[in-house]
């Protein structure tokens, strides 16, 4: 992987980057649907081509578990069994592993867990982990990582920093050169000298990447924003930063003013299947009556397929009736506007205009700008 940041901000950290990976090249500022099971839900691989996604993220503990990484690599790794010919980034699955609190036990050696989908007992440690990311065959793996909880005590988020490092430690041991990038997992809660004890050990170690874990697990907006803000100045400047599984289209405005590069969530894919879809105008939810002999498209200022085939009213009956028709619909929209908004985003900041862009976004929502 290579990176390189060609254009800076005049007026905040917001940049745009470039990553070169050994299958494409995409730019930064940059969203990555979240594919859980080798699958962004409701779509193919040409709609995600077609709504403007270039690069996807795939879940590490799920594909271990079901089919199995050994499957997925006879076929082909990530890439040739799911037919997709763009970058992929894996989680480590350590998150997946932390939404199981109640079915795990964390020692320095790893995590022993229950499968969610059948009670089976595994073991996932930091070789392990990235084992299964080189069977993948994914471009951008992540290294193991302990997500602590929110809230929770100092010491505890002390001790899940230390053992983060020690995991990254042994995962970059772990490493080849198989042409794989790997980044590093910032932890340290909601505690700011902690968040900086992770990203100078971190730093030393020297990833190819940084990423910021722990965060959307249940803190505000205003602290989550303060954590990226103490600790996006402690790591290199020549790297990628991720923040993981930040998403909200505000938020996403918020991080890359702070010069955040990498994101992914399952609010866009997610939404769509639940009835909710993204404007400029902000959100709609489309069960609404209001919508039923409504002849709009979703948002008239959209270039996507859906947007550009079928009204609001049809869109309605479709999810009403429960057609699987609607969730692929919805999703397509969905993605093509997180998809728009990041080049909008990329385009403002090529022309330093980034704080214009972001007063007229939250005008256009009709939302107070964040302080």
């Amino acid at each position: 992987m290579e990176f390189r940041v060609f254009h800076r901000s005049g007026e905040c950290r917001a940049r745009v980057g470039e990553i070169k990976t050994a299958h494409g090249d995409f730019e930064t500022p940059v969203f990555m649907p979240v594919g859980t099971q080798g699958s962004v839900k409701a779509v193919s691989p040409d709609d995600l081509k077609h709504a403007g996604v270039e690069i996807i993220l795939a879940n590490t503990y799920h594909l271990y578990l079901r089919p199995g990484h050994k499957v997925i690599e006879r076929l082909g790794g990530l890439h040739g069994f799911m037919n997709w010919s763009g970058p992929i980034l894996t989680d480590s699955g350590g998150f997946q592993v932390y939404s199981l609190s109640r079915l795990r036990d964390i020692s320095e050696a790893g995590v022993t867990f229950q499968s969610h989908i059948d009670g089976s007992r595994h073991f996932i440690g930091p070789e392990e982990s990235i084992e299964f990311q080189k069977a993948l065959g994914a471009d951008i793996i992540m290294a193991f990582d302990e997500c602590a909880p929110y809230p929770s005590d100092y010491e505890y988020v002390l001790n899940s920093v230390k053992l983060t490092s020690t995991w990254a430690r042994r995962c970059l041991e772990q490493k080849d050169n198989q042409g794989q990038a790997l980044f590093g997992v910032v932890q340290g809660g909601m505690y700011s000298d902690l968040r900086e004890m992770s990203a100078r050990e971190l730093v030393d170690m020297g990833f190819d990447g940084y990423a910021l874990g722990g965060l959307s697990v249940g803190e505000d907006a205003k602290t989550r924003l303060r954590v990226i803000t103490d600790t996006i100045d402690l790591l290199p400047d020549d790297k990628p930063v991720y923040v993981m599984g930040v998403g909200a289209p505000e938020d996403l405005v918020e991080c890359v003013m702070l010069g955040v590069d990498m994101f992914d969530c399952v609010m866009p894919t997610r939404n769509a299947r639940n009835g909710t879809l993204f404007t400029r105008k902000g959100r709609m939810t489309i069960k609404n009556a209001r919508y039923s002999e409504d002849k709009r498209p979703i948002d008239e200022n959209c270039g996507c397929y859906t947007c550009s085939r079928f009204s609001r009213a049809y869109l309605r009956h479709l999810f009403m009736a429960k057609e699987i028709l609607a969730y692929r619909l919805n999703t397509i929209h969905n993605l093509y506007y997180y998809m728009h908004l990041m080049a909008e985003m990329r385009q403002a900041i090529k022309e330093d205009r980034f704080a214009g862009y972001r007063y007229n976004f939250y005008e256009l929502q009709g939302k107070e700008v964040v302080v």
